[in-house]
């Protein structure tokens, strides 16, 4: 069990300028175990109504995905997210958020699990965070990634965190609004000092910042043609990151770097499809050989 990650498994009807699919499997716990599963096992802690169709369980099990932790709630429906883009894909226009069962997620480890080395807390309340790393016994890394609402409405809670975890991910705005710095490398020195070892700036299309104490790293995003779906990019960028993290062993500057890239590589192929669907085609090969052509195009 070397990975475990905690956030939502959803069902989400989606509009892009390129298509539409309704009742399509979502959640950030999806897209970032699918991603991570590429490289390690994964385990599930989230929560599903009854409705939650059995095929997808299937598919989680096929890949490798653990599902001691994903709790089925008799009687209840599963959280359910609709919305839109337009030409400007960086932005969702929420439709309807309907939480139910996860409106009551209150995440509760397996003590088999609790030992697990990477934990990756997805977009959930930083209460509910914490109480997750209360329960682990001893992680060898543990990532956060979290969202506007929580920053401006519970951020004496999202500051608690800041001593307990190593990777902060954030996209530019979040990390803007968290630190009041405008500036991106200001704002990143800002949250290492608050306590985790580094933080990840995610910048959609334009890219990512790496930055910790001791280094900084910038890596442009992989050029797309054709692109359907962003949702769940950066779960899908966090997976990949993690879990090449997780089979590399040692967690070092050249470990890091190449697992920012892998992410950047895993989230490419995610939005050329809706949902998870691309992931669920590619292999690894497919994902080294981009991988190598990404090096080389910006390589100088």
């Amino acid at each position: 069990m070397a990975i475990l990650v905690v956030g939502s498994v959803a069902i989400d009807s989606i509009k892009t300028p390129f298509g539409e699919r309704e009742e399509a499997l979502g959640g950030s716990a999806t897209y970032f175990s699918t991603a991570a599963s590429f490289f390690n096992k994964v385990e599930i802690i989230a929560t599903v109504g009854e409705d939650f169709p059995a095929k997808y369980i299937k598919l989680f099990e096929k890949r490798g995905i653990g599902t001691e932790g994903l709790h089925v709630v008799k009687g209840g429906k599963t959280f359910r997210w609709k919305g839109s883009y337009g030409q400007d894909l960086n932005t969702a226009h929420t439709i309807y958020t309907h939480l139910n069962v996860f409106q009551d997620f209150k995440p509760e480890i397996p003590r088999d699990l609790r030992n697990t080395e990477f934990v990756f807390l997805a977009n959930i309340d930083p209460v509910l965070q914490y109480s997750v790393l209360k329960q682990m016994k001893k992680p060898k890394l543990v990532a956060c990634d979290s969202m506007n609402y929580w920053i401006e409405n519970k951020k004496a809670d999202f500051e608690k965190l800041m001593d307990h975890i190593d990777i902060l991910l954030l996209n530019e705005t979040e990390a803007r609004m968290f630190t009041g710095e405008s500036n991106l490398m200001k704002a990143a020195r800002l949250i290492v000092a608050m306590g985790p070892k580094a933080v990840v700036i995610k910048k959609g299309e334009h890219g990512v910042i790496y930055f910790s104490k001791d280094s900084y790293f910038v890596t442009p995003a992989y050029l797309l043609e054709s692109l359907y779906d962003p949702t769940g990019a950066g779960d899908t960028f966090a997976g990949g990151m993690i879990g090449y993290l997780s089979k590399a062993g040692k967690i070092t500057e050249t470990a890091i770097r190449n697992s920012i890239v892998y992410g950047s590589i895993l989230a490419s192929f995610a939005v050329e499809d809706f949902s998870v669907n691309k992931l669920l085609e590619i292999s690894m090969a497919d994902i080294k050989a981009r991988f190598d052509h990404f090096k080389s195009i910006t390589r100088f």
